[in-house]
């Protein structure tokens, strides 16, 4: 059987989103713009990210048994993620808490609730079920880290392609770093793990370094409006970004990984599927809320085409070498 599917061992939420023209200070209250209730979790957005690029896609993680449980089934499939690695546990869907002001910046709080019930035992199975299926497995750090760190060594060891985005940042076992083949944090979260600030290309080079000395066989640091910079041991290059008006950038981390480990299983160059994961990050900003801003195929390769009219999807991944920037 073909490998082509993605496999995303993480986190879905409700997200809980308010929009208004800026951000309360602590002991403010403001009056916001607009609402909205929809499926969250960097887990469940990374699946919807990579089914929606066209990626055989399987969400494993744990709902609760509240309405927000129908919320998250639903959102997923209806995005075309295969839900069957889903249990329902005792308890309370976890909910992520947005607020979002006028230029698109966001500040989250996650409640992990039934998030916090994945186990080890439910990542094997789900690896086990779906292994001749997959060629991906995605990462993220919103359930618990031994949790995290099992499914990095599990899908190492079942061949997966193992991509961490180490979001939100924290304390992470030393050993995890050599399980993980791509890793893919944006400024703060690569200079809260390696300790180096990340203000451009050139610290996130040395950043960059951090990972690969740990183990990980290429890091990928994005840098917003600056682009990426994608550091291995045989280069350095730096990707421009795509120049869009944002109005949330919630979940643009989430397109980016997803659309980037949908375009892996695919089997495309690595600097091809960068550049499309970064034309989905891109995209996202377009659209408020997390979900329902992560672009399909359709729109990822119609900005791909904008953006270098001679190249088709398959081949806009040109990059700039940084083999000069100081490390």
């Amino acid at each position: 059987m073909t490998r082509t599917g993605v496999l995303v061992v993480g986190s879905i939420t409700a997200d809980v989103t308010a929009f208004g023209r800026r951000l309360p200070r602590p002991g403010e209250t403001v009056l916001g713009d607009d609402f909205t209730l929809v499926l969250g979790g960097k887990g469940a957005n990374q699946a919807v990210a990579a089914a929606r690029a066209g990626a055989p896609t399987w969400m494993a993680g744990c709902v609760g048994q509240d309405l927000f449980r129908d919320l998250a089934l639903e959102g997923l499939r209806a995005h075309g993620v295969e839900t069957s690695e889903v249990r329902t546990v005792e308890g309370r869907t976890g909910v992520a808490h947005i607020r979002v002001d006028a230029s698109g910046e966001n500040d989250i709080v996650i409640t992990p609730l039934a998030n916090a019930s994945l186990t080890t035992d439910m990542v094997d199975a789900s690896i086990a079920r779906t292994r001749d299926r997959t060629r991906v497995m995605l990462l993220q750090l919103e359930v618990a880290a031994e949790v995290t760190r099992h499914a990095a060594r599990a899908g190492s060891d079942a061949g997966f392609t193992v991509v961490l985005d180490p979001a939100p940042a924290q304390p992470l076992p030393d050993d995890i770093w050599a399980y993980v083949d791509i890793v893919t944090p944006n400024e703060s979260e690569a200079s809260a793990l390696s300790g180096i600030t990340v203000d451009g290309p050139e610290a996130a080079e040395r950043a960059g370094r951090w990972f690969l000395d740990r183990g990980v066989t290429h890091a990928l640091i994005t840098l917003g409006g600056a682009g990426a910079v994608s550091v291995t041991a045989e280069a350095v290059r730096h990707f421009p970004a795509f120049p869009v008006t944002p109005v949330d950038t919630t979940a643009a981390g989430d397109a980016f990984t997803g659309a980037l480990g949908a375009a892996l299983a695919a089997g495309l160059d690595t600097d091809v599927a960068v550049r499309r994961g970064m034309a989905a990050g891109a995209l996202a900003t377009t659209r408020p809320g997390a979900s329902p801003s992560l672009p399909d195929l359709t729109a990822v390769d119609a900005l791909l085409a904008t953006a270098d009219p001679g190249a088709g999807p398959a081949d806009a991944g040109a990059v700039t070498d940084l083999e000069g920037a100081a490390s």
